[in-house]
């Protein structure tokens, strides 16, 4: 599948947001969004008119496919079965986003961002209740234990990671041991455990068109 392969940090200047996409860069102060926090291009620091609803819906909408790494026609199929289920669609939709397995991965620290942790997936390094997963996009439920094979405990980027996972830190929903290379999904995610700048009702309101 097609992915962006273009500057990171451009995409979270044009959404007006940090998405933490390039990892601990993030962090310091080589982040081009804390130097530049205006939209990229020869015409970002002028001003500019009002945006239409539309508009604003569809910045939100896009900035959540970038956070999580999603193109188009998966991101619509998460919304057609968010909308399908019980309960309010935009926090299910979200809901489904965190439980994709390298967002797992990463949120467990196992990876810097998103990205890594999606090639570290597909590369064969983890194993979900002790069988191999190389899926990124599988769903992960409450009571999965993920954790890295044996043979890849000594991967360099996953000990790197390790090592910065406390000033990321653990969303409550899960549960980490460190030392056994484990990490256990104590519950599904509710709203209140999703730390991302983000209005889901926004996307909602854009789909219902």
């Amino acid at each position: 599948m097609a992915r962006y392969t273009g500057p990171k940090c451009r995409v979270c200047r044009r959404e007006g947001s940090k998405l933490f996409l390039k990892g601990e860069r993030c962090y310091g102060s080589k982040c081009a969004f804390d130097n530049r926090a205006y939209p990229p291009g020869q015409h970002g620091q002028s001003r500019r008119g009002r945006i239409s609803d539309y508009g604003i819906q569809l910045r939100e909408k896009q900035k959540v496919r970038a956070t999580y790494g999603v193109l188009e026609r998966q991101f619509r199929r998460y919304f057609k079965l968010a909308d399908r289920k019980r309960g309010i669609t935009g926090e299910t939709l979200l809901q489904l986003l965190e439980r994709r397995l390298d967002n797992v991965v990463f949120r467990m620290g196992f990876a810097v961002n998103r990205d890594e942790a999606r090639q570290l997936v597909r590369h064969n390094h983890f194993r979900v209740n002790g069988r191999k997963v190389n899926i990124p996009s599988a769903f992960v439920r409450a009571g999965d234990v993920v954790e890295v094979k044996e043979t890849s405990r000594k991967v360099a980027r996953i000990l790197g990671a390790l090592e910065f996972v406390d000033r990321r830190g653990i969303p409550s929903w899960i549960e980490l041991d460190r030392d056994s290379f484990k990490g256990t999904v104590k519950a599904l995610p509710t709203r209140q455990d999703i730390d991302q700048d983000i209005n889901e009702q926004l996307v909602v309101e854009l789909y219902s068109k």
